[in-house]
């Protein structure tokens, strides 16, 4: 019994504390009008400037953070990460509030993009605290507080803008000081001993608590662990991150741990790098794992663009200046019947490896479809129901695609295949917005944006339909072969 609440103390304090960081920190009331905000009074900047000037900024750093905040999620060991995600988060809203300016406008985008990049070590940190049959607990509910976070933000904005109890600036204030909140949350975190790769569980006294103190009661955890090492081995991959070159041996690793932290980080730090390299080839050596990821990829930086510019297009259709917008409101919804989509998808008994990629096809042509009624009309209503389809679909495909990439991977490469396609994603992101978005490149209006991104989701539906298709058949052809053969065998006895 005892056992038991030292295993519950283990995961659920930590995981709490992380839930309330979550909410916090993504009550957001002003994001909804951010566009509103920047074009009105409060700044009286340009559409061309906050469109064309502004935002891509937010994409080209984010490519360029990525990977950089990856590494020093592990090496830092997350807490860190998070604290200094928040304080970044408090100095994006700052900005904000009191600063002019194209120049600070796009250094704030630069912060924002730091923030982006730091998400990572949000999930990441609680895997590195709890124990493995706590994980799918811990996720969801993390995953819960960042929704209703969002969500609560959105109506809240919506009730203090539509019933002018605060303005755009007494929001951001209240904005700083839900993020206050978070920052003394976050700060109270517990310190994780372990990393993914930096300070992998393999090494001694790297234990997480919970799977410290309650080793006896843990066998499943245990058979778990027998299968992903026999998987290991079958692939020819090391269970355990090397801390020392290639050629030292079992007994030089040990030494090496007693020479010093220079020592250990130079060849932890090489080993790492390599394991790294090894594990995304092993990762991506499926050719179902590279046509999931490819989707992942693709519609994920046509997803950033149409969030990131779709107020630019709702300002165009009704100008905030004689309407009374309804972006929180609409946000609040598009976040539930996401979430609600997501959800429901874990209950079907549909086998996404035959009908994955013909739902990818069709849904993303769906999603595609409400772009373009977006587009071409003239009618603020339609716009709003266009872009809740739209996220909805996407938060239902993604779920898919995650499911089905983590379908074929063990536990402790999660992270990097997701942030492998993330950072292919930026990549196609960054490329779109140089060409079609940046001053510098086109620097096309808004609606012919939405055009060329309605086509874009479009090509993808065609793409994964002809390929959908195609997985459909090709698992037919040995059924029916199966069945043919069958009716010939019972068939042939009635012939003699």
């Amino acid at each position: 019994m005892e056992c038991m609440k030292r295993c519950q103390s283990g995961w659920v304090f930590p995981t709490s504390l992380l839930c309330i960081y979550g909410f916090f920190s993504t009550v957001k009331p002003l994001e909804p009008f951010l566009i509103p905000f920047l074009t009105g009074p409060d700044k009286n900047l340009t559409m061309e400037q906050v469109t064309n000037q502004i935002f891509p900024v937010w994409t080209y750093s984010y490519l360029a953070m990525l990977v950089p905040v990856f590494l020093l999620t592990d090496w830092l060991r997350y807490k860190p990460v998070i604290v200094f995600q928040c304080a970044a988060l408090f100095g994006t809203n700052a900005m904000l509030l009191w600063l002019q300016g194209v120049g600070v406008m796009q250094a704030m985008q630069f912060v924002y993009a730091v923030v982006t990049a730091c998400d990572i070590a949000y999930f990441s940190y609680i895997y590195s605290m709890v124990a493995l049959q706590h994980y799918l607990k811990a996720t969801a509910y993390c995953r819960t507080a960042q929704l209703i976070g969002y969500t609560v933000g959105s109506v809240l904005g919506q009730l203090l803008v539509s019933f002018g109890l605060l303005t755009y600036h007494y929001i951001l204030v209240l904005t700083l000081v839900l993020i206050s909140v978070a920052l003394v949350t976050a700060v109270l975190l517990p310190m994780p001993k372990t990393s993914m790769f930096f300070h992998h569980r393999g090494e001694p006294g790297h234990l997480p608590e919970g799977q410290a103190e309650c080793t006896s009661c843990e066998n499943t955890l245990e058979s778990g662990k027998v299968e992903a090492d026999e998987a290991e081995k079958s692939r020819n991959i090391p269970n355990e991150i090397p801390q020392t070159t290639g050629e030292d041996s079992q007994e030089d690793h040990g030494k090496s741990l007693e020479t010093g932290p220079v020592a250990e980080g130079k060849a932890g730090c090489c080993g790492t790098l390599l394991q790294l390299w090894r594990d995304f080839l092993t990762c991506y050596s499926s050719r179902e794992m590279l046509y999931w990821s490819a989707w992942w990829a693709l519609a994920t930086c046509g997803y950033n663009q149409t969030v990131n510019y779709v107020q630019a297009l709702w300002e165009h259709v009704e100008p905030s200046s004689n309407f009374t917008v309804y972006n929180g409101g609409v946000e609040a919804v598009s976040n539930l019947f996401g979430a609600a989509a997501a959800y429901g998808i874990s209950f079907s008994p549909v086998d996404w490896s035959r009908w994955g990629e013909l739902a990818l096809g069709s849904l993303s042509g769906l999603g595609g479809a409400a772009l373009f009624a977006m587009v071409f009309s003239a009618n603020i209503w339609i716009c709003y129901t266009g872009y809740i389809i739209f996220k909805s679909l996407y938060m239902l495909l993604i779920t898919i695609a995650m499911f089905q990439i983590a379908a074929g991977l063990s536990t402790e490469r999660y992270a990097l295949v997701f942030g492998a396609n993330t950072f292919a994603a930026l990549v196609l992101q960054t490329i779109l917005t140089s060409i079609v978005v940046d001053s510098r490149g086109l620097g096309l209006d808004i609606v012919t944006q939405f055009i060329i991104y309605a086509s874009y989701f479009s090509t993808i539906a065609l793409l994964f339909l002809l390929r959908g298709l195609y997985t459909f058949y090709r698992q037919r052809e040995p059924q029916h072969r199966t069945t043919t053969g069958e009716q010939n065998e019972s068939v042939q006895p009635d012939t003699h």
